[in-house]
């Protein structure tokens, strides 16, 4: 017997619980899209990467408005009302309805008790709310909608305004980016099929086959998508691609592989490579890249492993290129992912830096010489990034900082750094280094020495 569906603000709570949790978006939004009604769908998303966007203001307003506060198993109660706050201030439903279809919802959280609470809370906020903005008028965290340790990371590593607008952005709906599959269609011709599909888009200022839709679409109402005309993806990640000078005959590794977007990138962008080995940690994820690969009509070795341990994977044949998109805090992409906000901790940062500077060590051993090895992250914070690098480049002999001079991003020491853009690509970071034998080392390519 197929489960009941549930109630969108149901549904929409619960999410939002278990992100408070511990668990993943990514992970709950699909599983519980199945549950309510396909109609409903849109609007599950919206309240739920509404309400995370902006939990860290939301849950300000609800110590004001909650005077007892909820018990831990009543959880579902306090983000049922928080969701009702997201409606109420950033969605074009009637405030009647927002009030009257949050109040139902108890019902089907099986806590009727609360009917009144919800009901009282939501309408003393209509109330008060001007009162209750103005208390909060002169706090970073309230205005920003950010963590204040996330706000103090980047206050100190950017400027005042950099900062800022990183912050907009993170608070702004991402946009909906194409790869064009240059193996099938050129980018003018794709825009052509989009425009007779009447789908509005522009091409992206720095990737040669990106593309940016006017509003996000299902991919399945994309031109040829099912037959690999294109794929999703973000400029930023396709700009990785060319940094890592592809050639015929080269042999290729994608660390860190999944989903499988660069892989696939790779591989239609040099048709002649002797192999390309795409490594990820986590099987299911690998599905997700083996699917990308098999509707692109494009083969790779697919291979399971903690790619830092080289014994359990490695056959000794050196690599002549090595693209290491290495797990980060993925503060780059908060539009995209609004749970960071809560699931991202202070501690994290130094535990992924230290993951980030094994994987490198790891890999740079399996580099041939005068390979290349692009390093990538899709954070914001040069913990994780130039002082990475940096560390790494300091710790040896044989390894050459290249200068990546292009009109993208702002030069760092040892990289390039993209920020979040309001109506383009995310924030990313790229480092590209060579190695080579310490007696062609010129000191002055030494990052800090």
């Amino acid at each position: 017997m197929s489960k009941k569906l549930l109630n969108v603000r149901v549904a929409a709570a619960e999410i939002v619980a278990n992100v408070c949790r511990g668990q993943s978006l990514s992970t709950l939004l699909p599983a519980y899209s199945e549950r309510v009604e396909e109609k409903d769908r849109p609007l599950l998303k919206e309240i739920s990467f509404g309400c995370l966007r902006w939990y860290p203001q939301i849950s300000l307003l609800l110590k004001q408005l909650i005077k007892k506060p909820l018990r831990e198993k009543d959880l579902e109660i306090h983000t049922l009302i928080a969701c009702g706050i997201y409606q109420l201030m950033h969605m074009r439903i009637s405030d009647h309805a927002v009030v009257n279809e949050t109040v139902t919802a108890t019902k089907g959280l099986s806590r009727p008790w609360a009917k009144g609470l919800v009901n009282a809370v939501l309408r003393n906020f209509q109330r008060e709310k001007p009162r209750l903005m103005e208390s909060y008028a002169d706090q970073p965290v309230f205005l920003a909608a950010h963590p204040k340790w996330l706000l103090k990371k980047l206050e100190l590593a950017w400027s005042p305004a950099v900062a800022a607008d990183i912050v907009s952005a993170n608070n702004l709906r991402a946009p909906m980016t194409l790869r064009v599959n240059a193996r099938r269609n050129s980018r003018d011709e794709y825009l052509a099929k989009l425009q007779n599909a009447n789908i509005g888009a522009k091409k992206t200022p720095y990737s040669d086959v990106g593309i940016v839709l006017d509003e996000a679409i299902d991919v399945a109402k994309l031109p040829g998508f099912v037959q690999g005309d294109s794929s999703v993806q973000d400029e930023a990640a396709q700009l990785a691609c060319s940094l890592l000078e592809l050639s015929s005959g080269q042999i290729v590794l994608d660390a860190c592989c999944a989903p499988g977007g660069k892989t696939c990138h790779i591989l239609e962008s040099e048709l002649n490579l002797q192999s390309l080995v795409a490594v990820d940690s986590e099987p299911r994820r690998l599905t997700r890249v083996e699917e990308n690969l098999s509707r692109l009509n494009l083969q790779a070795n697919l291979v399971v492993a903690d790619v830092s341990a080289l014994d359990t994977w490695w056959d000794k044949t050196p690599f002549d290129r090595i693209l290491l998109d290495a797990p980060c805090s993925a503060t780059g992409v908060i539009r995209r992912h609004p749970d960071i906000k809560i699931l991202r901790k202070p501690a994290d940062i130094d535990k992924l830096a230290k993951i980030q500077m094994r994987l490198i060590e790891s890999l740079w051993q399996t580099l041939e010489n005068e390979g290349i090895l692009v390093y990538a992250t899709c954070s914001v914070l040069p913990e994780e990034n130039d002082l990475v690098v940096k560390a790494f480049v300091q710790s040896r002999t044989d390894v050459e900082i290249m200068t990546i001079d292009e009109a993208w991003g702002v030069a760092t020491v040892c990289g390039r750094q993209l920020f979040p853009a309001a109506d383009g690509h995310d924030g990313f970071y790229y480092a590209k280094l060579r190695k080579t034998s310490p007696s062609d080392l010129n000191a002055d390519n030494k990052a800090g020495r």
